[in-house]
């Protein structure tokens, strides 16, 4: 058993506990409070003066598949072959050994959504992992998490310089239409042929996963709108640029918005709008927001700077702590296990200095599963594997 005591406790879960322990067991939260009775043969982490919260997660990266300091050798994201790969799994483009797990690691991200890009109409599955570990079938929490659709200039862009379809976005929205439609038809036969490009988009058809739709423009995010409304499936907006403008829109349907990256200059026009200030208006209007990196695009150990740069443009800090949290574990489907600190979840835990949007904070203890993986700054435990 193991007793963090002492520190402020950023439960997630709608209290802060201002001198409180977290109890640890065979890697889940036990019993987190002001008056937790501490066995005598307990091991005690003292983190007096700190705060204590869940290890960040970032809903929308590419960890592992676009790796660090490799170029084009690593880089597994985008099949640009057809504009129609939804039987890709990101699972088999992972490398757990990319420096990049380090960086998330020291920086308190203990979870991340990781999958392909954004090239072709439908992409693939995305996976959810923790960030420690050799084996990435040992660090799944769930897989796959999501079905990954593109709109707007990607598509157009990568297939239109192979002069095939998609050169407009009626024609990315067609493909997607008839892929699903494809697949309805593949499911309602008695006895089909297998279809492996059939039966990823049933996953989606069947509300087994949700369809990440990667859209910046208000226009595109309608469009994946309406394609969820005539297949009825369940829809996450992914990136959402221009997502203020359709604010009350998105909160009246009930569409969570994983929204970023935006620490990042206008590299293309449908980032012309970028402004850390949407963050703010998605919340007020009632939308569920989660902030990503888009990692490499950010890289990941900046999530929590992000989430601060959105404070400074007025969103409220706790919100800006559930949007690096929780809500992205809720649109992971993985809350039930991570991203807050309650009983009966991983242990999944950061102490930091201060407070945890500061720029001089620093991530001074990472748990996972109850191990302790980075201490004082530094990763350790880096030979041997954490067990659930």
């Amino acid at each position: 058993m193991l007793a963090i005591k002492n520190g402020r406790i950023l439960t997630i879960a709608n209290r802060i506990i201002e001198q409180g322990t977290v109890l640890v067991e065979s890697g889940k939260i036990v019993e987190v409070g002001s008056e937790v009775e501490i066995s005598v043969d307990a091991d005690i982490i003292d983190v007096e003066g700190k705060v204590v919260m869940p290890g960040l997660i970032d809903a929308h990266t590419h960890l592992g598949i676009w790796e660090e300091g490799i170029g084009e050798s690593g880089a597994d994201g985008n099949e640009k072959s057809a504009p129609l790969t939804p039987q890709l799994r990101a699972i088999d483009a992972v490398n757990p050994f990319d420096q990049a797990f380090e960086d998330a690691l020291k920086a308190g991200v203990t979870t991340v959504g990781t999958g392909p890009g954004s090239s072709n109409v439908l992409n693939g599955e995305s996976i959810a992992l923790k960030t420690y570990g050799h084996v990435v079938d040992e660090m799944v929490v769930k897989d796959p998490v999501g079905a990954k659709a593109a709109f707007g200039e990607n598509p157009k862009v990568v297939f239109g310089k192979q002069e095939k379809a998609p050169y407009t976005r009626m024609a990315i929205a067609a493909l997607l239409r008839e892929a699903l439609l494809n697949a309805d038809n593949y499911l309602k036969q008695e006895h089909p042929e297998y279809n492996i490009k059939h039966e990823a988009v049933a996953k989606i058809l069947r509300k087994e996963v949700p369809l990440k739709a990667h859209a910046h423009r208000a226009d595109d995010i309608m469009t994946a709108l309406r394609i969820a409304k005539e297949f009825n499936l369940d829809l996450t907006i992914e990136h959402g640029t221009e997502s203020h403008k359709i604010a009350g829109y998105l909160a009246q349907q009930g569409v969570p918005v994983v929204f970023g990256p935006t620490m990042v200059s206008r590299s293309k026009v449908e980032l012309k709008e970028r402004d850390f200030s949407t963050a703010k208006v998605l919340v007020e209007a009632g939308v569920k927001l989660a902030i990503m990196t888009d990692h490499p695009v950010i890289p990941i150990q900046y999530l929590s700077i992000c989430a601060g740069l959105a404070v400074k443009a007025g969103l409220d800090w706790q919100e800006a702590l559930r949007a690096i949290t929780i809500n992205p574990a809720q649109i992971l489907g993985i809350s039930d296990r991570v991203g807050s600190i309650e009983s009966g979840k991983d242990a999944d835990l950061i102490v930091l200095s201060g407070n945890p949007l500061a720029l001089e904070s620093r991530v001074e203890k990472v748990l996972i599963n109850g191990s302790l993986v980075v201490d004082n700054g530094k990763t350790i435990n880096t030979n041997k594997e954490l067990t659930d």
